[in-house]
């Protein structure tokens, strides 16, 4: 059969540009995904997605215009319920087959047609036929009913259209944006197809102000986005335009010289290329006086209010240029660039005015403020959510680092909410802990206070750097805990995708804190202090917590590389101080590589084992009861071994420690093979018990190693 390729596009208004990407990725996949499963394109098409402002478009290649007839074998019922006594056809058969359009005048031929098959434990009748192909108009449609209702739409909207019937009047359509023209051609044939209202045709709109002509023809589809970027002045393809955009701000910031490079930000690169359909960069300046304000405002303003791309000198420091993507090319882009200028400039005052009275009142005369902001109805407000962090950090600090650093740490902390109150952070929410750290610095507070402020929600997320000094580390794993353990001691625990106090973006955090500094603290300790901080606001869920923090530590450890079975052997033990895992993983792994692994892991399974069946067990052994040679060996080999293996993991050298108790190889297969561990004689079934006992306690201090069993 002949194949051509086929075009589908959907001419919109303007559609939501946060969403413009994965509504173009959506549409096209589901499209495609539902020609190939009706057998009108291979399973091999090439799916190309279009997403502009206004349109939504596909192309897919090698589309047949009609499927292949398909054979097609129907279970009908039971032989015993299709035929009576005599063999012949069931009223309930006749009836089954006329439904299905089977000729039933004659009875007998029909049942003859038919086939008996095993079904179970009894025999059915199964009727063959041929479906016919899917013709690509009723295909299609079907495929674009779908890739319509499949759309990742939050929020629909209701408009109306005139009726295209005899009788005048309007009808209701719901979708994200009204939609003004339907495109569907196979080849250079129109598809007959309809959607919200619409009938396919050939011919689209191109940019509102810059297409050379009001109606863009497409004459083939294999010709879409060509005719649309000649006559209609618009790049139809998402990456295409999202590369032109990247190319043309390297090209201005290269023009502008001095080493200036544009800011670097994916979501607002997809944003910005969701918002225009030809783009134009443009050079564009504010005075230098607002250089005074903190970058970090004047930056979000610039792209959260009017995505802008800043510039950013060698250092990193923000210049007083910016660039536009502008949606129009004018010969002149004189006025284009001095009403951007005009446009930034109450947002840049306005940031200025902000820092300029939030810088009126110090940090700390703030702190009685935070008593009247509610953090959570169980939990309190704010202020008492700060005295907990006080006195979590308080006792960290102590603990790491004695009294100076538990001081450092309580003034951090109590300070580190306060711009919460400030003019700057109801603006910009993003800005919470930054702009802290700047009023800190304008407070004459030490360096180090001023910092730990600015960095007590670090880790933001995933790769995030970590606080730069041990104050701003204490007082982010105090923040961190006091969440954690808050939210899981009222029950408000993650769901599925909900997490709307980032719990696993808090756990993450602990963890990269305590493992990345090397914290000399365990995680059970870090716990116990952090829970009586809320005295009876809270169940104290230490467990789960525990165990959770452990769960998302075990996923991130995949994440790096680590087997499933290497995590598990470490995590079992849920070790303490979680900046030994590494170690230990690491410890684990080379034992794993030793010959003498698989043996020693079957045979540690196989201790456990043994010791879960027989309850509580003292390790004591009786030298005087081991009658055997191979347990005689046994306790001999572990008397030399196992001390020196204990020393090496009291000195933190966990692969030694596993690869010394290697050489227990030999003597433990003995064992298993000449001793009968459970002896009638109750003495001597305990003396071996216990001597399993000393020897599985020995083998599992690094990690579990009946989790390394195959």
């Amino acid at each position: 059969m002949t194949t051509q390729n086929l075009l589908v596009e959907l001419f919109v208004e303007e559609l939501p540009p946060k969403a413009l990407n994965k509504l173009g990725a959506a549409f096209s996949g589901v499209l495609a995904e539902q020609l190939k499963a009706q057998g009108l394109a291979a399973a091999n098409a090439t799916v190309t997605a279009y997403a502009s402002p206004r349109r939504l478009a596909a192309h897919v290649t090698g589309v047949l215009a009609q499927a292949a007839d398909k054979a097609v074998q129907q279970k009908l019922m039971p032989v015993t319920v299709g035929l009576d006594a005599n063999g012949n056809a069931t009223p309930a058969l006749l009836k089954k087959l006329q439904a299905l359009g089977a000729d039933v005048s004659d009875p007998a031929a029909a049942v003859a047609a038919l086939k008996r098959q095993p079904d179970g434990k009894a025999e059915a009748l199964f009727y063959d036929s041929v479906v016919k192909g899917a013709t690509l108009a009723a295909g299609l449609q079907k495929a674009l009913d779908e890739a319509l209702a499949k759309l990742p739409i939050p929020k629909v909207m209701q408009y109306q259209l005139e009726t295209d019937c005899e009788l005048p009047g309007w009808s209701s359509v719901n979708f994200v944006r009204p939609a003004h023209s339907l495109i569907a051609l196979h080849g250079s044939a129109v598809v007959p197809i309809k959607a919200l209202g619409l009938t396919a045709g050939n011919s689209t709109q191109g940019h509102r102000f810059e297409a050379k002509v009001p109606t863009v023809v497409v004459p083939h589809a294999d010709q879409y986005a060509e005719v649309l970027k000649s006559d209609g002045a618009v790049i139809a393809s998402f990456a295409e335009r999202r590369a032109e955009i990247v190319r043309q701000l390297q090209a201005a910031a290269a023009k502008v010289g001095g080493g200036v490079k544009p800011i670097e930000d994916e979501a607002l690169l997809d944003e910005v290329t969701a918002l225009v359909e030809r783009p134009n960069v443009l050079v564009c300046a504010f005075e230098k006086q607002f250089l005074d304000v903190p970058q970090e405002c004047l930056i979000l303003t610039m792209k959260a209010n009017q995505k802008y791309f800043p510039l950013l000198d060698a250092a990193g420091k923000l210049t007083h240029q910016f660039l536009v993507v502008s949606n129009i090319s004018p010969s002149d882009a004189s006025a284009v660039i001095g009403g951007n200028e005009r446009v930034v400039r109450p947002r840049l005052a306005d940031a200025k005015f902000f820092f300029d009275q939030d810088r009126k009142k110090t940090l700390e005369s703030r702190v009685e403020g935070l008593s009247k902001v509610v953090y959570h109805n169980k939990l309190g407000t704010q202020g008492e959510r700060m005295a907990r962090v006080c006195a979590i950090a308080k006792a960290i600090g102590q603990q790491l680092g004695g009294d100076l650093l538990a001081k450092q740490a309580e003034q951090a902390a109590r300070l580190a909410k306060t711009d919460l109150l400030t003019d700057m952070v109801g603006e910009f929410p993003e800005l919470q802990g930054i702009m802290g750290g700047y009023y800190a610095r304008h407070d004459g507070l030490p360096v180090e206070i001023a910092e730990a402020i600015e960095d007590h929600y670090k880790p933001r997320f995933a790769g995030d750097e970590l606080p730069r000094n041990p104050v701003g580390v204490v007082v982010a794993l105090a923040d961190k805990l006091e969440t954690l353990v808050g939210m899981f001691g009222i029950g408000n625990l993650p769901s599925g995708d909900k997490d709307p106090f980032a719990l696993r973006r808090h756990a993450l955090g602990v963890i990269r804190m305590l493992i990345e500094k090397d914290l000399a603290i365990d995680l059970s300790a870090l716990l116990a202090l952090s829970a009586p901080v809320f005295g009876d606001k809270i169940t104290d869920a230490s467990e789960p917590l525990a165990a959770f923090i452990y769960d998302r530590l075990a996923g991130g450890l995949r994440e790096q590389g680590f087997s499933a079975q290497e995590v598990d052997a470490v995590l079992a033990l849920q070790p303490q101080r979680l900046s030994d895992v590494a170690k230990r993983l690491a410890a684990v792994r080379a034992f794993a590589a030793l010959p003498e692994s698989p043996a020693l892991a079957a045979a540690n399974k196989r201790i456990g084992n043994i010791l879960k069946k027989a309850g509580e067990v003292d390790a004591h052994v009786n030298a005087a009861l081991l009658k055997e040679d191979a347990e005689q060996a046994l306790h001999a080999a572990m008397a030399k071994l196992v001390p020196e293996s204990t020393a090496q993991f009291e000195a933190g050298d966990y692969t030694a420690s596993l690869q010394t108790l290697a050489a227990l190889h030999g003597p433990v297969d003995a064992f298993f093979d000449d001793v009968m561990v459970n002896a009638e004689e109750m003495d001597l079934r305990l003396n071996r018990q216990g001597l399993l006992k000393s020897l599985h306690g020995a083998m599992n201090r690094v990690a579990d190693l009946s989790r390394l069993a195959a």
